[in-house]
């Protein structure tokens, strides 16, 4: 009977149990006896408040806004992206329009479509605006608090001017939602172009390795002279222990991944790497990419090649979220040793890549992995190559050289005029 009296009282608590959690509450904070609910027992005097409590301490997450032209990829925007991300919890990265770099810089050497698959394939970029425009007007920068929800606009501390000479962040830095990097020394999308300038220049067929044996020494030391009087080719990239290791996931496969393996030069890092590495990524857990020596691109591409040296092409690698870890000096060829070692289970390769008459008459590279029947060819999609990049730069020759002598000189100017910014 004591049940039947009290059965309101249950059926309330299951249709409106916080009508009756409330009522309970009231009772315990005033000292009331709860035998009036059908003798059910509080076992806890006070609901569990952590809930309230989460939210009231829920740190809000922290957006970042970074823009650039993103034109010819390289380590130096990786890290400053890198570095963005870091000052907040998502990155949202703008590329500008080849119509506004023309405007402003004249053409970009890649298109639109290429500079923000460059982009999203970058482990610390959240989310992209496409077609942003090269100055952060009133207008765009309201947009950018409003829609996008941005709490702070970031730039490297190389000065961005205008073509008027005014800061094209001045109105970000009044309304104190700045934040300043520190940019990455030794490389810049105008080092770039000097490089392959300057590698145009050269003549292959005066450091064949057709000459007689008497001289061959004698023509790579001429050629090795020429590329450090060139100062477009010569990298100042210092690498560092450290910025490997910024780069790096910091994480091996686990005892059962699928590791798949793919080499390559991976020079100049451009939009069909970017598609093959995440075709490559596709087959596996885990992507292994081996980084060929400067001497091995030297002598499968030619003197002029890499432009970019090891440690410029593994960070470039390293930077794109389809990877998990790189060989820094890959061999040619790959070994059963290899293959045991990184306990890889397929080796992949690509059907575009650089062609060149000096690899004709050379072992199979991957002629164990083909006998074990691990070999995979995977369809590029992209055909887009090192070689057909530089070619659109030496094709328009003197526009970029115009333009690069114009852009040297402002560098030297910062590099001259410059302090040393902690961070990074």
């Amino acid at each position: 009977m004591d049940f039947e009296s009290n059965n309101w009282v249950w059926e309330g608590m299951y249709y409106y149990p916080r009508f009756f959690g409330g009522i309970m509450l009231t009772a315990a904070l005033l000292g009331l006896s709860t035998s009036y609910f059908g003798g059910i027992t509080l076992l806890y005097p006070f609901p569990d408040l952590s809930i309230f409590h989460k939210k009231k301490h829920e740190k809000k997450r922290i957006r970042v806004y970074m823009d650039g032209c993103f034109d010819l990829m390289h380590y130096g925007h990786a890290n400053a992206l890198r570095q963005a991300k870091a000052l907040g919890d998502e990155l949202v990265v703008g590329v500008v329009s080849d119509e506004e770099i023309i405007a402003t810089k004249g053409p970009p050497v890649l298109c639109m479509e290429e500079r923000l698959a460059l982009v999203s394939g970058l482990k610390w970029v959240d989310e992209v605006i496409s077609s942003a425009p090269y100055a952060i007007t009133e207008d765009f920068m309201n947009r950018l608090f409003n829609e996008y929800n941005i709490d702070y606009i970031i730039h490297g501390d190389d000065p961005c001017l205008l073509p008027d000479g005014t800061d094209a962040y001045a109105l970000a830095k009044k309304a104190g939602r700045y934040k300043q990097i520190k940019r990455t020394e030794g490389v810049s999308s105008t080092d770039i172009v000097g490089r392959i300038l300057s590698s145009a220049k050269s003549t292959p067929q005066d450091c064949s390795n057709s000459s007689p044996a008497g001289e061959a020494d004698d023509i790579k030391n001429k050629c090795g002279a020429e590329k450090q009087t060139k100062g477009g080719q010569i990298s100042h990239f210092l690498p560092t222990s450290r910025r490997i290791v910024q780069f790096s996931n910091g994480k091996g496969p686990a005892p059962n991944s699928r590791v798949v393996y793919i080499d390559g030069a991976f020079d100049l890092f451009h939009a069909g790497h970017v598609e093959i590495l995440r075709s490559a990524r596709q087959l596996g857990d885990f992507l292994l990419v081996g980084i060929y020596p400067d001497q091995t691109v030297s002598e499968l591409r030619g003197h002029q090649y890499p432009l970019m040296n090891l440690y410029e092409r593994s960070l470039g690698v390293l930077a794109c979220r389809y990877v998990d870890e790189v060989i820094i000096g890959a061999p040619w060829e790959v070994t059963q040793d290899m293959i045991t070692t990184f306990n890889i289970s397929v080796v992949v390769h690509g059907t575009v890549s650089e062609s060149n008459s000096s690899m004709e008459g050379r072992q199979d590279p991957y002629a164990v992995p083909k006998s074990m029947g691990v070999f995979q060819v995977i369809e590029s999609p992209k055909d887009i190559t090192t070689s057909s990049v530089a070619q659109r730069i030496i094709a328009n020759h003197e526009i970029y050289v115009k333009r690069n002598t114009k852009k040297a000189a402002s560098e030297k100017k910062y590099y001259a005029e410059r302090k040393y910014v902690s961070g990074d």
